[in-house]
């Protein structure tokens, strides 16, 4: 804002230029962060959700027929719910859901199952917001692709958290945002092979992804500016890039490792509170966080009496009602761990914990 503010791909004075080459900077860095074989497999959006709301609304509304089956799973933020919904009413579409076993992991020997429907299309979470489960995608995704089933990841909790390679993992859409990695609110990331994303029609109409207009008619741009419709975030961008060299001189394996460590020593010290119940998987299958229930003391609460010590946490059904009301519990807590997060922290969590159970015995 201070020394290149323009907007981008538009004129060739100064300020564009340089505004131009930040903005398609940060796109290549994400392209590298994950692994995607071209920058143009990289649309910018606001954020996760709308990442997955373009999938649906374009190759959804031109893949997917009457009677098709979606795949989704029981543990879903409802970012990766709703959209299809609104997909399946509309096209009368046919959802099923893989279940989850009473460890807080996926049921594969059901998947394999429900794969026998032969649904267009997979969706899933790679991690959990509520379990913290880590699905073993690779796995998931070959047997989806041997169904016939094209795969749309939702890796919001999981890019920011452990190293990722879409390639390696032969994803066919993955949605992220930046705001979870250390960057600015406000932009995400759809990644979607070559192949498919040539084939999908334009989601927004104007701005850049335009290359030729006529009073009746329209040519769209080359991707991916074919669905970056208007003026794009282009601070939030650039902000997004330094994020992701600040993690990149760290180590997603560093991240992952230390994340790892945290998580380990707050399942122990929580599983030292009479009455606690703890959400999801053992350490090594889940990511850096953990969601519980305290007998007698409403997440709320819990929740303020927390803040009331330094501490930080989430309350509620965390956007995923359908999974809560499977767990029969109304709402949790949920305490997130990133690479900053330090043992002693943990500590002063178990303590506020301890206060909140003195004060509601």
């Amino acid at each position: 804002y201070r020394r290149h503010n323009a907007n981008i791909h538009r004129a060739v004075h100064t300020l564009a230029e340089e505004a131009t080459s930040m903005y398609e900077a940060a796109r290549s860095k994400v392209a590298d962060f994950i692994g995607a074989e071209s920058f143009r497999e990289i649309i910018f959006t606001r954020n996760a959700t709308e990442a997955i709301n373009l999938v649906a609304q374009t190759w959804g509304h031109t893949q997917l027929a009457k009677g098709d089956v979606i795949l989704l799973t029981e543990m879903e933020h409802h970012s990766n719910l709703v959209p299809w919904q609104i997909l399946a009413e509309a096209r009368e579409l046919r959802l099923e859901f893989v279940p989850i076993t009473g460890e807080g992991e996926l049921d594969l020997a059901a998947l394999q199952k429900l794969l026998g429907l032969k649904p267009k299309l997979l969706a899933l979470t790679q991690m959990s917001n509520v379990l913290g489960t880590v699905n073993p995608l690779r796995e998931i995704i070959q047997s989806a692709h041997s169904a016939g089933a094209t795969v749309l990841v939702d890796a919001a909790q999981s890019v920011a958290h452990m190293p990722v390679n879409v390639r390696e993992l032969d994803a066919d859409f993955f949605a992220f945002s930046a705001h979870k990695m250390c960057g600015p609110t406000g932009i995400g990331a759809l990644y979607g092979k070559m192949k498919i994303l040539q084939e999908m029609p334009p989601f927004l109409g104007g701005g850049d992804m335009i290359r030729k207009v006529a009073w009746r008619s329209f040519e769209p741009n080359d991707l991916p500016y074919t669905f970056e419709a208007g003026t794009p975030p282009i601070a939030e961008a650039v902000g997004w890039g330094a994020a992701i060299d600040y993690l990149q001189a760290i180590g997603m394996a560093k991240v992952h490792q230390q994340e790892r460590t945290v998580t380990e020593y707050a399942l122990r010290r929580l599983g030292e509170i009479p009455g606690l119940k703890i959400l999801g998987p053992e350490a090594k299958k889940r990511g850096g966080l953990v969601a519980f229930a305290m007998e007698g003391i409403h997440p709320h609460d819990i929740a303020q009496i927390l803040d009331s010590v330094g501490v930080a946490v989430r309350s509620g059904h965390h956007c995923t009602m359908p999974l809560h009301e499977k767990l029969n519990l109304p709402a949790t807590t949920r305490a997130s761990f990133y690479l900053y997060t330090l043992n002693e922290e943990i500590d002063t969590m178990i303590r506020g914990l301890e206060k909140a159970r003195k004060l509601f015995a």
